[in-house]
């Protein structure tokens, strides 16, 4: 259940960490984590009655607060791991958008348990003018209970010189390595197209705040 619990907060964490370098921002991920985070928890925390009566809300709210600043193709293929050179080329697009929407699900599915958590980022301590890929840290603080360590993983593309985040770690538990882990079975067994299924399977789900609520309790 810690485990289970730490993977859903990976979630939440996922949504603060949306760090696109836009021109009226910084070209520091550190600060864009920080801004990025209040922004999305403020909206969060304004919409919750609205939310506690269409939960499909939520999707609504990733599709706008952190999709355009995560690295979900880049995310994806990392996923695919050492099968990504048997997936057939054709079926690459299909995959790559199949699973921006379960991350969305992800998601949403996390942020449905959110209730006034605070996120505090470490500050820039080095200088970024020759890193591509940084790690910010964080912790997670909610009253009563013990903080949960956070790490960010963020790269800059080479194509775009954005900053966007593509994993996220936490209490050493990495997101990527987790959803190879779910996946990575479903490749080797049963091929790409097992696993686009499964992914639409779950992105059709409805969400459930109390089945979520009971999950997590």
């Amino acid at each position: 259940m810690l485990v289970k619990k730490l993977l859903s907060w990976f979630a939440v964490a996922a949504m603060v960490v949306s760090c696109q370098v836009v021109a009226q921002e910084s070209d520091d991920p550190y600060q864009l984590l920080s801004t990025v985070a209040t922004k999305t928890f403020d909206r969060i925390k304004g919409e919750r009655g609205d939310i506690q009566a269409n939960p499909e809300l939520l999707r609504q709210i990733m599709e706008q607060e952190l999709l355009p600043y995560i690295d979900y193709k880049f995310a994806a293929l990392k996923v695919l791991g050492k099968h990504f050179k048997s997936v057939p080329r054709e079926r690459i697009p299909e995959y790559v958008q199949v699973f921006r929407d379960y991350l969305v699900t992800t998601y949403a599915l996390a942020l449905a348990q959110y209730d006034n958590q605070t996120v505090e980022f470490e500050p820039n301590r080095g200088e970024l003018d020759e890193d591509r890929v940084v790690t910010v840290r964080a912790l997670i603080k909610e009253p009563g209970r013990p903080d949960i360590k956070l790490a960010f993983k963020v790269r800059k593309s080479n194509n775009t010189e954005q900053w966007k985040a593509y994993d996220m770690v936490a209490e050493g538990i990495s997101m990527l390595s987790s959803k190879q882990s779910e996946l990575e079975g479903i490749i080797r067994q049963d091929g790409i197209d097992a696993v686009i299924k499964l992914m639409k399977e779950k992105n059709a789900q409805p969400i459930n705040l109390q089945k979520v609520a009971k999950d997590n309790a």
